[in-house]
């Protein structure tokens, strides 16, 4: 008992709070809540400090479900709290870069969704209050936290398939392929930025670049097949439909597709959509080498479709069902082939994060991750315009940023 008492003591308490209390919100609280359970070797305890957002009924939410010690309409109340030491900002894409800078400014650490602004403008700057604070960041690229994700790392990176060859990632979902979708600020460029080019190939990108290294050049595509959608009559969470409300101009793209070329000399496809009727969150990638083949599908979580050997043609593939010993995926379930499920990353995120913060050690995805995905889909937007092959600007986003 002496031993478990002096291990708590040693344990730091740290203030969190939570900007924006839509969906995301509500997941990064939770995330909070539960990380200690699952990784108690933690050096911080993260506390519930408050939580700001516009809407009463989210803050009625936030105070009834998880219990925050204050709730504000204004975002700014955080900054100006100095026992606040550890800021989540969920909002809207629009408002990241005036939020996160000033978080920064008051040198409070930050975690931060995806794609961190509304293009690579936004990235940069947010990056450079960063660095300038000299706090830690971490980025909502969730889906490289999946123990079979970070068993194919594992198994490129060994050499287990050999050379490189070619590669497909592929962010393919359906909640904007009702044309009764309401017309949110996911389709609007002022306050979203890009469509399924930030929202879903943001993720792509990450994961490719995280399975496979850089990538110097591409060539893309996109299309806007769903061109007018409803506008609400009030405010909204999540993917909404808004049957016979007056009709808007949907401003960014529904599906983007880039063929990509890595410094490695592999070549690959990524591509996203968020109007593929008949898919629901079919995220994944399939990857080729000289020896062998690995495909991961996000909706079985836990597998891994992998061939290696020397038979070349007519290769056996198996599934390998992840367990203790892949990632963290012990900090979740004692054997192999128990599910876990999305939110189980967002708690991964939340561990790297306060880890990062109690270490001053990047762990996860940080704000060097977001800054090379901005690069790229700033890329992919030039290509489309100019109709050719592109390389992405790393420029001017800072040594210690880059890898």
């Amino acid at each position: 008992m002496k031993s478990e008492v002096s291990e708590t003591t040693r344990r730091r308490t740290i203030a969190v709070a939570v900007v924006g209390f839509g969906w995301m919100g509500r997941v990064h609280a939770r995330a909070y809540s539960r990380v200690i359970q699952h990784f108690p070797e933690l050096g911080l305890l993260p506390r519930m400090a408050a939580v700001a957002d516009e809407n009463h009924n989210a803050l009625n939410d936030a105070l009834r479900q998880f219990h925050f010690d204050g709730v504000c309409l204004d975002w700014h109340e955080v900054a100006e709290d100095p026992s606040i030491e550890a800021v989540s900002i969920t909002a809207p894409n629009f408002l990241h870069r005036e939020i996160a800078v000033a978080m920064a400014d008051a040198g409070k650490h930050i975690w931060i969704e995806k794609p961190v602004g509304l293009g690579l403008e936004d990235a940069r700057a947010i990056a450079d209050a960063l660095r300038a604070a000299g706090v830690c960041s971490a980025v909502g690229f969730n889906y490289r936290n999946a123990p079979a994700v970070e068993l194919a790392r594992k198994v490129i990176s060994d050499g287990e398939l050999g050379r490189i060859t070619h590669a497909r990632v592929r962010f393919f979902s359906d909640y904007a392929a009702h044309p009764d979708s309401a017309l949110t600020w996911r389709f609007q460029r002022e306050r979203g930025g890009n469509g399924a080019l930030g929202d879903l190939a943001s993720h792509a990108f990450d994961m490719a670049t995280h399975l496979m290294g850089e990538i110097e050049s591409l060539s893309a595509e996109s299309a806007t097949f769903i061109s007018r959608r409803p506008r609400p009559s009030g405010g909204t969470v999540g993917h909404v439909r808004a049957t016979g409300g007056e009709m808007g101009e949907v401003e960014n793209e529904d599906f983007v597709t880039s063929l990509v070329r890595f410094s490695s000399g592999a070549v690959g496809v990524v591509e996203a959509s968020r109007v593929a009727t008949g898919e629901q969150n079919a995220y994944g990638f399939e990857i080729h080498g000289t020896r062998g083949f690995l495909h991961w599908d996000f909706r079985r979580m836990g597998e891994l479709r992998l061939g290696r050997g020397d038979k070349f043609q007519d290769q056996e593939v198996s599934t390998v069902y992840v367990g203790p010993g892949d990632g963290l995926y012990a900090a979740f379930q004692p054997g192999s082939a128990i599910s876990m499920g999305w939110d189980d990353l967002k708690v991964v995120e939340a561990r790297n994060f306060l880890s990062s913060i109690h270490s001053g050690t990047p762990q996860g995805a940080s704000i060097a991750d977001a800054l090379q995905t901005a690069a790229l889909l700033e890329a992919v937007e030039r290509s489309v315009r100019d109709r050719t092959w592109v390389s992405p600007c790393y420029q001017g986003c800072g040594e210690e940023f880059q890898r």
